[in-house]
């Protein structure tokens, strides 16, 4: 079945493009607002957009209210945030942090998620997440401000952290890392089963 996407509602678009790129890696972006509020929250359209200079990027896609979610704002406001990376130990404190709550809330606190320090910037990090980046804000790209629109956050990785057990001579253990992808709808994947293939 073919669909052109000129003629199908937004929550069909979503739905489609949500359903069909996956599975897709999270980013559990905490920040701090410019009030001293710790938020955490976890976005799956995400990527690596550069390693020289090293780039995280990510998208919010716009609410149908049009109002920018805290990740976002606080990210305007102090210019810092760790991308967390959120592994099947975590799974359902990340789930939680989803949820709608108020500005002067912590999701650290309703989600009851284990924080510590940072290296390089003032945000916590997510102390059992077992890769983190440090990040400050490079640019904000609007592609639509209209609802399920995107923003495309792109963001600087000052520090990274990796699991001591995780490190093999530079490289991450896949095997080990127990990283998280997200399906459509309320779906994730685990990364229990692999396969290996040589670039031919």
């Amino acid at each position: 079945m073919f669909f052109d996407v000129d003629e199908i509602e937004n929550q069909a678009k979503y739905r489609l493009l949500n359903g069909g790129v996956t599975p897709r890696p999270i980013a559990w972006i905490s920040t701090r607002s410019s009030a001293g509020v710790d938020n955490i929250a976890p976005y799956s359209f995400f990527t690596v957009a550069s390693c020289n200079p090293p780039v995280l990027l990510y998208t919010q896609v716009t609410q149908r209210n049009k109002i920018d979610k805290d990740t976002l704002t606080n990210l305007r406001d102090t210019g810092e945030c760790v991308v967390n990376i959120v592994n099947a130990e975590l799974l359902e404190k990340m789930n939680q942090t989803s949820a709608a709550i108020d500005h002067d809330i912590s999701e650290f606190d309703y989600a009851n998620v284990e924080q510590c320090a940072s290296h390089r910037v003032t945000p916590y990090s997510v102390k059992q997440s077992p890769v983190r980046y440090e990040c400050t804000l490079r640019e904000i790209i609007s592609v639509s401000e209209a609802a399920s629109g995107g923003t495309v956050i792109l963001l600087d990785v000052k520090c990274i952290y990796v699991r001591d057990d995780l490190l093999e001579e530079g490289n991450i253990n896949q095997h080990l890392i127990d990283s998280v992808g997200k399906m459509g709808g309320d779906l994730f994947s685990l990364t229990e089963q692999r396969v290996k293939l040589e670039r031919p």
